[in-house]
């Protein structure tokens, strides 16, 4: 199992719900100012999915000085970090995601990150909608297997916060059966490395109904599930064929999403029938790959319930390294100057830090059983 350094926040930010709103109102206006980092050389990409879906992504490899990457790469990376997002969002506003990018970077790995199904960029070429996983999982392979193509060095580390964290672990799922569905895929069984996730979506309708018993938790569900409305909206602006306005109408929470625009195009029933479906809780004690999982235990916008079913599950997987935290809220994690110094870091990305810490171990570990 990972032993990290303690997480020790601001005294006001050891408050799930404070933490989280802290990182959603304040954070994000001055992350810029808390790196000496700059943005990687990126360049745009459009990766083809399961069943074609096109996904808009950013790519860095490293060493890449034009869009021309076999010419360019060098051979020091460690490697590539392929990651995305939460419920809502885009590459341009996902500053907690470039964080990774620009940390990972500097580090030495390649780094592509991508706009998922049904947002930002691959929302205006295709009218695909999310799936939480069922398809994205695939996604997260295919993007791995064209990077490589492209030159991008493996091993693939596939990393995610919020529901972004549960697409990740159904890449790592995806990934252990690639031969069995991706015949046309160029990759070997250790190319894909394992994967790390801040705060993931585990049950989605136990948290959703969690939520919805508290105020506070309905003024959250509300307002990520107007963005969600918003989203569909721009969907029919670009894909109007493809989509119903009265729908969209009554899509007006995070469950009538579903409800109205994703279930039928899946096969399933109810809202309940497919966030069972889509869970990865039962599928954790069955991963392969190394897998790094970070919750705080004071995160506002999950049932604590999950929490011990969380541990039962992981227990026995020692390719699991499951670390709980006191605190941290909802992808928060924004460390005191005092632990920063008990961490030996640099910045206050207390998470992103120790993704990276395991990383490194990680990859060592894999680039010796590829030597021997």
């Amino acid at each position: 199992m990972a032993t990290f350094p303690p997480f020790v926040p601001a005294i006001a930010l050891r408050n799930g719900l404070m933490m989280t709103l802290y990182s959603a109102w304040r954070a994000h206006q001055i992350w810029e100012t808390t790196l000496s980092l700059s943005q990687p050389p990126y360049f745009d990409h459009i990766f083809s999915g399961a069943d074609g879906v096109p996904l808009f992504a950013w790519v860095a490899p490293i060493g890449a000085a034009t869009h021309s990457l076999k010419d360019n790469l060098i051979d020091n990376s460690k490697g590539t970090i392929i990651g995305t997002y939460g419920i809502t969002g885009t590459l341009e506003n996902q500053w907690f995601l470039q964080i990774l990018g620009r940390k990972a970077y500097a580090e030495g790995y390649g780094v592509v990150l991508f706009d998922w199904r049904a947002h930002g960029r691959s929302a205006q070429l295709s009218p695909a909608l999310t799936s939480d996983g069922l398809y994205e999982g695939e996604d997260f392979v295919r993007i791995a297997a064209q990077a490589k193509a492209l030159g991008c060095k493996p091993p693939f580390w596939f990393v995610g916060y919020s529901l972004g964290g549960q697409l990740a672990l159904w890449g790592l799922k995806a990934a252990q059966s690639h031969r069995q569905w991706g015949a046309d895929l160029n990759l070997a069984d250790g190319d894909i490395g394992g994967g790390a996730v801040i705060c993931p979506s585990l049950d989605s309708d136990r948290s959703l109904r969690y939520l919805m018993r508290h105020p506070l938790g309905r003024s959250v569900e509300k307002a990520i599930a107007k963005t969600l409305q918003q989203l569909a909206y721009q969907l029919y602006d670009a894909h109007p064929q493809a989509f119903d306005l009265a729908a969209i109408a009554r899509a007006n929470s995070i469950r009538g999403f579903d409800q109205e625009l994703v279930i039928e195009k899946l096969g399933f029933a109810t809202t309940q029938a497919y966030y069972q479906a889509s869970s990865p809780l039962p599928f954790l004690p069955q991963l392969q790959k190394p897998t790094l999982i970070i919750y705080a235990q004071d995160d506002p916008l999950f049932d604590p319930a999950i929490m011990p079913d969380l541990e039962v599950a992981c227990r026995a997987n020692s390719d699991i390294d499951l670390v709980f935290t006191k605190y941290g809220g909802h992808v928060g994690y924004i460390s005191s100057c005092k632990g920063q110094a008990l961490a030996g870091d640099s910045d206050r990305w207390w998470a992103w830090n120790r993704v990276l810490d395991w990383l490194k171990q990680k990859a060592q570990k894999h680039s010796s059983k590829s030597i021997s």
